[in-house]
């Protein structure tokens, strides 16, 4: 949630640090939607590159170091956007930059972590929970970000706020966090046995070569890979536009824009609450196979919301409602695709689910420079809000959810694979032999996990 702050903070600013308000006297930038598209997409410069290094460095030294460090360092920069503003465009685009390149060990450090905290019979409701983190955080920057704009401190307050509660998290973290069960001092003994013997991880994993040629020839990692792109192209789109199709389409005011571009991610963080558990009732009593139970719920996930973006592309400014309904279910029922494509890493392999994060995150990643370059080029002017153009966006992200999810269906799978276990005794190994001992309460049997 606090790191979600860092990066969404610029989405929401971007409106008012472009345009006059009578309300604060914050400074504002003639910058044209190019230039505001560039600044939009610079994060996911920094973002894609530092994906697998922080894979690699949370594995061998632990991710609660680099994350904590990542945190640390994203939140002072905050405090520098104000500044670099009066700089120009270009000053804000390497922040961005350096904001995204800190900001890039978020999933890889966080997969680490829940590899080796989740045991797999919890495994989507806890992941989704951690991760619905992202969808609230949004949330809050957003509906808070109209009254912040209004008040004394103006856009900049935005900034020092997430900047503040970023170190704040990150020192907490340091001091609290553990890396795994075992070096853990707030839990039982009891507890590390059980956790330990249901998630599939090694504790000697931080020594275990990565077997990338293995990770790179399996099909398997190939359908996730698509449905990781397909999520984050459509994802990214609508959070970094959102605003401003509230603003140039539906013309709505800066308090009013806030208010209802955090309503969707509101409804998608309530909705991860109410998908996850019934993925994992549905697999724990053995009515689907978690590989079915992977694609099921990504497909709702991604081809629910695509139907609301192809009606979305025909509402007008006459049709709010209608409008923020659609945006509201296109961005809420994304939250199944987090019992879907963002847990299978840690289906396929628990010992390598954070470098296996940082790849598909940062391959992912490049639709996120790509996909508001690609808006800026069809919107002639942003200004204007012609809902024609804006039909070509939503119309594009429409068909990239359609094509990236049935590749998902095709390639996907849910099963540990063989390159996770290493030459040695693997923990992998008593996590097999825990499901199939209790095949008929907590998993489905091996027969009935490859049907699908």
């Amino acid at each position: 949630m606090i790191n979600y702050f860092q990066r969404v903070n610029i989405s929401a600013a971007i409106v008012p640090m472009t345009s006059p308000s009578a309300a604060s006297d914050a400074p504002y930038y003639k910058w044209d939607t190019s230039q505001k598209s560039m600044i939009l997409s610079s994060f996911f410069w920094g973002y894609v590159v530092s994906q697998v290094p922080s894979g690699l460095l949370a594995k061998r030294f632990g991710a609660k170091y680099v994350i904590s460090l990542a945190t640390a360092a994203g939140g002072i920069m905050c405090f520098f956007h104000p500044m670099a503003a009066r700089g120009g465009w270009i000053n804000i685009c390497v922040l961005r930059v350096l904001t995204g390149l800190v900001q890039g060990s978020v999933y890889p450090c966080f997969h680490t972590l829940l590899s080796k905290w989740v045991p797999c019979t919890e495994r989507g409701f806890l992941t989704t929970g951690v991760y619905s983190g992202a969808q609230f955080g949004t949330a809050v920057i957003l509906i808070s970000s109209g009254n912040i704009f209004e008040s004394s401190m103006g856009w900049p307050g935005l900034f020092y706020i997430s900047g503040g509660l970023g170190l704040a998290w990150a020192l907490l973290f340091f001091l609290q966090g553990a890396n795994e069960p075992a070096t853990s001092r707030s839990i039982s003994q009891s507890e590390k046995d059980y956790i330990e013997s249901l998630t599939g991880s090694n504790n000697s994993s931080q020594s275990l070569a990565v077997p990338w040629k293995s990770i790179f020839t399996s099909g398997a990692f190939y359908g996730l890979l698509a449905a990781h792109c397909g999520f984050t192209w459509g994802f990214y789109t609508l959070l970094t536009e959102m605003p401003t199709y509230m603003s140039s389409v539906l013309k709505l005011d800066v308090k009013s824009n806030a208010l209802l571009s955090s309503l969707p991610y509101f409804a998608m963080g309530v909705l991860c609450f109410v998908v996850s558990p019934i993925s994992d009732l549905l697999i724990n009593r053995g009515t689907i196979s978690i590989t079915t139970a992977r694609k099921l719920f990504n497909s709702i996930g991604q081809w629910v919301p695509m139907g609301c973006l192809i009606g979305l592309g025909y509402m007008t400014s006459d049709e709010k409602t209608g409008a923020i309904v659609l945006l509201t279910l296109a961005v809420g029922i994304n939250a199944a695709c987090f019992c879907g494509y963002l847990v299978n890493h840690m289906d396929l392999s628990p010992n390598f689910a954070g470098p296996m994060m940082g790849v598909t995150n940062g391959l992912a990643g490049v639709t996120s420079i790509v996909a508001p370059l690609i808006v800026g080029v069809i919107l002639s002017d942003e200004e204007e809000g012609d809902p024609t153009e804006w039909r070509v966006v939503f119309f594009i992200t429409g068909g990239i959810y359609l094509l990236c999810n049935a590749l998902f269906v095709i390639f996907g799978k849910a099963t540990v694979q063989p390159w996770n276990d290493a030459p040695s005794m693997s923990s992998t190994m008593t996590l097999r032999k825990n499901i199939q001992a209790d095949s008929r309460t907590s998993a489905p049997t091996e027969a009935k996990e490859n049907q699908f």
